[in-house]
């Protein structure tokens, strides 16, 4: 398939009015062909019409259908082939081991969203039966489901091209609770994403469902983001991407005559507590396995752990020998792009001339334009506690270490972090109790807490949670990743009395759509 460098608005491809896009090659620094002129006020309401007008009809689709459309979505982003892994490769960097693996990431959740929409549990039908006879006073008939919130923009991200992108766990929920989705593009992978596009494009077509279900915008700058969040056609936002850019668009959706949600995934710096009885037992175990999650994808994952607490003693002192040694060895990747290189290396440069902070090791340099050199950092506990600067997020290879004189000090680091995606525990059997103090803490900071693992492995199934409190994301009820995802673009709707000829199929007391109901107060299979 040949790229045109056009936007996707419903059926037809357009060609934009305004400033160009071009993806630059971060392994050469070399720009890659086609340009993409972007869109802008005229684009954005083209596109939010379509999705308003396929609404009505998209929204009541029949559960088969909707599953189905998911399932094409998938076969259709298989068939692009190899064709689509090495425009990635070009536009990101990253290695195709990495591509493949988040392609068949990005099918299994479509795929997983279609299974979702078929069980039907996601419609949380509740059936409460007249008391006519009840005193003092008779109960009505009232049922409930949620249904779809309306169309729904969706932003590309930088760091998963396939997965948090055009087709991603943003767009297949969105799709899989019923609204229309709008994409914006991200201006780093264009080919990329138009590619993913037209497979969503070709799905449309062959499910027979209304153009508007599924539009591509690209756009240099804000204007296009913004205009899309303030159309008023727009009911709900999912984003991914840096603080600054996601606390942009909350503002803008709450400055709306009618504000709508956003669901912003933004900045965590995934804090690990490594306990005594761990440090002590298999500290150069865990110093090679924390390396190896810190450098993964050059650090550019939104779970990559950026923070360490210990209490400081020789197992502490041995833990940072071991995890230098590993740093050292590291080699130098190629970031995303010139600006997320840019920015790492200006968050590293701070934290190595911060005269609170000792650097203990950075890692292999590169030999390309855009390389990640690893680094790990020291701190005490008083510093850290003292520095808002030694608490923000270094998108990239780099962490810091915080030195903790005990236990109790290590509770207050805790207690007074941001919100984040993830916190980990290293432990062993002797550090339970020192767990079971901590746990209430990290209940209250994170979306996600595990034990002797690393965060950066994030399971696209029913129990996941990628959310988290403030600045972790924009909303702490809500998960981006998982089957209840979903729930982030439906809202409740109760129908009193209403005669059985006008209740949909999910209320009819005969169950047409055979889903799971509480009825009365009682589960019903």
């Amino acid at each position: 398939m040949s790229l045109t460098g056009q936007l996707l608005i419903g059926q037809r491809t357009v060609t934009g009015t305004r400033a160009e896009i071009q993806a630059t090659d971060p392994a050469t620094g070399k720009p890659l062909t086609p340009v993409y002129p972007g869109g802008g006020e005229t684009e954005v309401d083209q596109a939010c019409a379509l999705a308003e007008a396929a609404f009505a009809s998209y929204r009541e689709s029949s559960l088969d259908e909707r599953a189905m459309f998911l399932e094409t979505i998938a076969s259709e982003i298989e068939v692009l082939g190899d064709a689509l892994i090495t425009r990635a490769m070009a536009e990101t960097g990253l290695p195709r081991a990495r591509l493949e693996g988040e392609r068949g990431r990005t099918c299994g959740q479509l795929r997983l969203f279609a299974s979702v929409v078929r069980a039907g549990e996601w419609l949380d039908v509740r059936l409460d039966p007249p008391l006519p006879e009840r005193q003092p006073m008779p109960r009505v008939d009232l049922r409930q489901r949620h249904v779809a919130l309306g169309p729904v923009a969706v932003f590309g991200a930088s760091n998963f091209p396939l997965a948090f992108s055009v087709a991603g766990g943003d767009t297949a929920s969105s799709l899989a609770a019923g609204c229309p989705v709008v994409v914006k593009g991200h201006s780093a992978h264009p080919g990329t994403s138009e590619l993913i596009g037209r497979a969503v494009h070709a799905a449309v077509a062959k499910c027979e469902l209304p153009e508007g279900v599924f539009s591509l915008l690209f756009g240099a700058g804000n204007e296009i983001g913004q205009a899309l969040v303030a159309d008023p056609r727009i009911q709900a936002v999912g984003f991914t991407g840096s603080r600054r850019g996601g606390t942009a668009l909350m503002q803008t959706a709450q400055r709306r005559p009618q504000p709508i949600p956003v669901y912003a995934e933004m900045s965590s710096i995934n804090p690990v507590f490594l306990l005594p009885e761990a440090l002590k037992n298999r500290g150069k175990e865990i110093a090679e396995s924390f390396v190896a999650a810190l450098t993964l994808g050059a650090g550019q994952f939104c779970t990559n752990p950026g923070l360490l607490l210990g209490v400081k003693g020789e197992a502490l002192d041995a833990f940072l020998v071991a995890a230098g040694e590993a740093v050292k060895a590291s080699a130098a990747q190629t970031m995303l792009t010139p600006g997320i290189h840019g920015a790492y290396e200006d968050g590293v440069g701070a934290l190595a001339g911060h005269d609170r902070v000792r650097e203990i090791a950075r890692g292999q340099a590169g030999d390309g334009p855009y390389q990640c050199q690893a680094a790990l950092f020291a701190a005490a506990a008083d510093d850290f506690l003292a520095d808002e600067a030694l608490q923000a997020e270094v998108f990239g290879a780099s962490a810091l270490v915080v030195e903790c004189a005990d236990l109790q000090e290590m509770q207050r680091v805790a207690a007074h972090l941001e919100g984040q995606l993830t916190a980990t525990l290293q432990l062993d059997d002797g550090d339970l109790e020192a767990a079971k103090a901590l746990l209430p803490v990290l209940e209250r900071k994170a979306g996600r807490v595990l034990v002797d693992g690393w965060p950066t492995g994030v399971e696209v199934c029913h129990a996941m949670v990628h959310g988290g409190p403030f600045p972790a994301t924009s909303d702490a009820r809500s998960t981006s990743v998982g089957s209840s995802a979903i729930r982030r673009f439906l809202r409740p709707v109760c129908y009193q009395n209403l005669p059985a000829a006008l209740l949909p199929e999910a209320l009819q007391d005969a169950n047409p759509l055979d889903v799971t109901r509480l009825v009365d107060g009682r589960r019903e299979l």
